[in-house]
């Protein structure tokens, strides 16, 4: 902290202000200089979008992934009998592929491959959609592990029931399978989308101005980390309370419609 920044400030501080202990002062400063000084909640409010942008577009992304990836898996093992089509043992073999090498690398990896090696985004459009397809492609793997769970939780009765009405595999899959399996996954997708809406934080290696890059952005300008990590740290509290919120109100609505 710049100490005649601190004594100019002090001085044009209101009386009511130089009445509080000094680490008091310096730490009303330290807000000021993170917050209110050249507007700098402006940046925290864009770096926010950011992230809101970022992880809605990855959840979208990863739950489209999820779902086609359980349900070859789910296809796979449910034939038991006869040989299985050559064309489902190689998407299977692929998705097998895919599960491992996501899920035995680190995010961050990932990121630093994705963005300096294969996209090399060389706009802030185009850094935001390499953020968003990696975290998406990220989050894919492990959605597919918790939908297919709930896929054969299912008893094998509800499936039969579905084929007796004329319905394929994949029409039974959608629509007799699939809505009950939500009701079992989703505490588990729940949170997935927790540990993805805090994973955006490693965006900002890719230099994407997420809320975490623009609480270090402002470090640098004000050598002060105490204020920005600490209100970055409540930021992703609040989110993932909020969230946890809007999950709950879904679960105590699907329970009523079991009655």
């Amino acid at each position: 902290m710049s100490v005649l920044k601190f004594a100019t400030w002090i001085e044009e501080a209101p009386n009511w202000l130089l009445k509080m202990p000094e680490g008091v002062q310096k730490f009303l400063f330290q807000l000021y200089q993170t917050f209110i000084h050249a507007d700098r909640w402006k940046l925290f409010l864009n770096g926010l979008k950011i992230t809101i942008i970022v992880t809605i577009g990855a959840l979208i992304l990863g739950i489209i992934i999820g779902l086609i990836l359980a349900i070859i898996r789910t296809a796979y093992e449910s034939i038991t009998v006869g040989k299985k089509p050559i064309i489902l043992r190689l998407l299977n073999t692929f998705t097998l592929i895919y599960i491992t090498i996501i899920r035995g690398t680190p995010m961050m990896v990932q990121l630093l491959i994705m963005g300096f090696v294969i996209m090399v985004p060389k706009s802030d459009t185009a850094t935001l959609m390499c953020g968003i397809i990696t975290l998406g492609i990220n989050s894919g793997a492990y959605v597919s592990e918790v939908v297919r769970s709930g896929l054969i939780s299912i008893p094998k009765s509800q499936s039969e029931a579905g084929r007796s009405l004329g319905f394929n595999f994949y029409q039974t899959m959608w629509y007799v399978v699939l809505p009950q399996a939500i009701k079992n996954i989703l505490p588990a997708l729940g949170n997935e989308m927790i540990t993805l809406l805090k994973d955006t934080s490693l965006v900002s290696v890719i230099a994407l101005r997420d809320v975490t890059k623009q609480a270090q952005n402002v470090q640098n300008l004000t050598y002060n980390a105490l204020v920005p990590y600490i209100s970055l740290a409540v930021i992703y509290l609040v989110m993932v309370m909020g969230l946890q919120k809007i999950l709950s109100m879904l679960e105590k609505r699907l329970r009523k419609s079991d009655r």
